[in-house]
């Protein structure tokens, strides 16, 4: 049986990235693919607030070409749409009413933005992005970067939402780029009361027994500083499995192997 792993939130720190794939088996010493029967999803954020974004995105990629076909996969984060966004319309305003400061720029400044990502962000980087999916189903987890359920905005069903958020992606209107920032920077979905029946409808409708997700960081979850987190949190009466480890923050970046059914 293929072993089926998630990390999420890397944040400009490939190293770190490199180190836990190498403690999981996944990479040898000199960060090479060695996931023997293995599959690997990354769950967006490989941009800001760390050093280098760039790199970790690169890194990602160059796994997915060594790997075979299918080995290594890529979601959408809201990090991703951000330097898309920052890159494609820089300090643009954007109409809303009562609103006049609102931009791509000024968003990526307050989130951490890198001048060096945006500097060697090539085109061929952009469109390579471009072509990932929000979200998958693999091992019977419903796979997504953010802990929301705002998706559903885009459709009722996974191939409808990857389908029509990949057609608003390859949309010039900066209100339509705009709202998917909105819905993917929405979080906490899954927590308190309700959360646990948030999840059920969204594992009825999507497919998946459950759901993954980086996004919001564990440690926060926990009540605990970063540097002390040892693994993922499973809540939501089992539900839901937060994997962001707070690379960026001193904390771990976390691989998880995914609980096969």
């Amino acid at each position: 049986m293929t072993r089926v792993f998630a990390v999420s939130d890397i944040h400009g720190h490939p190293e770190k990235l490199k180190g836990s794939l190498l403690a999981a088996g996944l990479a040898d010493a000199d960060g090479n693919w060695s996931g023997t029967d293995a599959r690997l999803w990354v769950l967006g954020d490989f941009f800001d607030r760390g050093p280098d974004g760039i790199g970790a995105l690169r890194y990602v990629r160059g796994l997915v070409e060594q790997a075979p076909a299918g080995a290594v996969n890529v979601l959408l984060g809201n990090h991703e749409i951000l330097a898309l966004g920052m890159r494609k319309f820089g300090d643009t305003f954007v109409p809303h009413e009562g609103i006049t400061s609102r931009s791509f720029e000024r968003s990526w400044a307050l989130n951490g933005g890198q001048d060096r990502d945006q500097e060697l962000f090539t085109d061929d980087d952009a469109a390579w992005l471009l072509e990932q999916p929000l979200l998958a189903l693999d091992a019977d987890h419903l796979l997504m970067h953010s802990d929301t359920a705002e998706y559903v905005e885009w459709g009722d069903t996974l191939d409808q939402i990857n389908t029509r958020a990949h057609t608003d992606l390859h949309n010039d209107d900066i209100v339509v780029w705009w709202e998917i920032w909105r819905r993917m920077t929405s979080r906490y979905a899954f927590r308190g009361e309700s959360g646990p029946e948030v999840a059920r409808i969204m594992l009825q409708a999507l497919g998946g027994r459950r759901i993954v997700h980086g996004h919001s960081i564990v440690a926060d979850m926990l009540h605990i500083s970063p540097e002390f987190l040892t693994g993922p949190h499973l809540y939501a009466d089992g539900l839901v499995l937060g994997i962001d480890g707070g690379a960026f923050d001193g904390g771990p970046c976390l691989v998880v192997e995914l609980e096969q059914p």
